[in-house]
């Protein structure tokens, strides 16, 4: 039986994150469906499970691999911002954080120093801030 699933699934595209993400997704919303009674969640949850099985089926593994790398490239943007804000939550005792009036870049200033001239190290140039 093993054997037959591998050679059925040769060629095709198979699991992976983003459908190991539709699948929880479509977990999700079959558990909330229960608990509920709402039928909009039960629909939703069978037309995310139709679409993974449609992807994992798939022959056109060039077009599912960039989807998946979509997905991928979009959660590692959103795991870059969260450690920042995590890192500016951390040192919101030590330092100010302000934006350029000209160029819109971040500027991190230490607290405590008064009224001070900060220099934008990206376009040099010069704003006053209470620090």
């Amino acid at each position: 039986m093993k054997q037959k699933m591998q050679q059925f699934m040769m060629g095709r595209y198979g699991a992976d994150q983003l459908g190991r993400l539709l699948m929880g997704i479509s977990i999700l919303f079959l558990l909330v469906s229960l608990f509920t009674r709402l039928d909009i969640f039960c629909i939703l949850a069978l037309g995310l499970m139709a679409y993974e099985y449609y992807r994992m089926m798939s022959r056109k593994i060039e077009q599912r691999y960039a989807e998946n790398q979509k997905y991928l490239n979009g959660r590692y943007r959103l795991a870059v911002k969260w450690n920042r804000r995590k890192e500016r939550f951390r040192q919101r005792k030590d330092y100010h954080f302000y934006r350029c009036p000209s160029c819109k870049q971040k500027v991190r200033v230490p607290k405590g120093k008064g009224r001070i001239c900060i220099t934008c190290p990206k376009c040099k140039g010069e704003f006053i801030k209470k620090s």
